[in-house]
């Protein structure tokens, strides 16, 4: 890859974005408790009698339902994985926005932000696609089986994630997150970034992106033609575009998010203009009075009035202390302009 090409990272949430169902819901609920709306009644009471955090609640519930009748092990939750069903397009999406970004000349990186488990996406044939993936998992025990909550990543502390991808440090552990960064040091920035969600629990993800100048696009099941979730999101200001979950090729997704790579691309020759002057200006060590003295030297080159040319000399007087280029660029406007004379020299 070339360092120099911009990067775009495209970030998903993943039940009902990618997915039309909730992954728990695609054969791990079945297996454990007959109803799946049971399952999440039961989970959700969980959560609100106990004040207890909703990921946290449903993975107890797993764990629970699943005592004497099986184990909970990455193994067996993979396979759950390998029976997820996507939205269409899903499986060939990622290769054809890599080409149509290469294309462009610019780099796509994708990224999962779910409240959904990452041993279930590992478990999938697109886990491949993503360059992190971003959601619940357990701790396993000697044994192998899970014993407690590793990450709950719910939809307040989703936005941790997309620091992480802006800023490069994208080990959950990195503690570097929390760092200030330089413009020049930022990896991805948010002008660079997609996010694609379904919901309220992306509100604050989609809310971050488009303030800081990125694009959040709200999705929804297409067989079900229910726009309310995206239309509410829509009003409220947290996303200013929405589309059927529909990742095929020609798609009205496809086409918008094509459309973002393209005003990506093209605008990144100004922004890497932007960010020079910016380094420049940060990096600019001269005192208050060295930045008056050379804008007295600008001024003495742009002279056009003898009047004007010794006023300025007036004001260059009441400065001591000049450094040695400083000089050199006097002695060259006074050899260059008829009104200054040796007599009149500063120094």
């Amino acid at each position: 890859m070339n360092k120099k090409m911009p990067i775009i990272a495209i970030c998903y949430d993943f039940d009902k974005t990618l997915t039309p169902d909730d992954m728990q819901a695609q054969g791990f609920i079945q297996s454990v408790e007959n109803d799946v709306e049971e399952f999440w009644k039961k989970s959700n009471s969980l959560a609100k009698e106990n004040n207890m955090d909703q990921n946290l609640a449903y993975m107890f519930q797993m764990s629970d339902e699943s005592t004497g009748r099986l184990w909970i092990t990455k193994k067996s939750l993979e396979e759950y994985g390998e029976k997820i069903k996507y939205f269409p397009g899903v499986d060939t999406w990622f290769k054809r926005m890599n080409v149509y970004g290469e294309k462009k000349g610019v780099v796509i990186e994708h990224y999962v932000i779910s409240s959904g488990l990452k041993e279930m996406i590992d478990g999938t044939s697109i886990a491949n696609e993503f360059k992190r993936i971003y959601a619940c998992s357990f701790y396993y025990g000697p044994k192998g089986n899970a014993l407690w909550p590793a990450q709950s990543v719910n939809y307040t502390n989703k936005t941790q994630y997309l620091f992480r991808i802006e800023k490069g440090t994208l080990d959950v552990y990195d503690q570097r997150v929390n760092d200030h960064f330089q413009s020049s040091e930022i990896r991805i920035p948010f002008s660079n970034m997609v996010y694609i969600g379904d919901s309220d629990t992306d509100v604050p993800c989609m809310k971050v992106v488009d303030e800081y100048g990125g694009y959040s696009i709200g999705v929804y099941d297409p067989d079900i033609n229910d726009k309310s979730k995206v239309l509410k999101i829509y009003k409220d200001g947290r996303i200013k575009l929405f589309a059927p979950a529909i990742y095929e090729k020609n798609s009205e997704l496809e086409k918008m998010v094509k459309a973002i790579i393209d005003k990506i691309a093209a605008s990144d020759p100004v922004n890497k203009f932007y960010q020079k002057c910016q380094k420049e200006a940060m990096d600019d060590s001269r005192t208050e009075e060295q930045i008056q003295q050379d804008i007295l030297i600008s001024k003495l080159e742009e002279s056009d009035s003898f009047a004007r040319t010794h006023s300025i000399i007036k004001e260059c007087v009441k400065y001591d202390n000049w450094t040695k280029d400083r000089v050199t660029r006097l002695c060259i406007i006074a050899q260059q302009n008829s009104q200054i004379s040796h007599n009149n020299s500063v120094f």
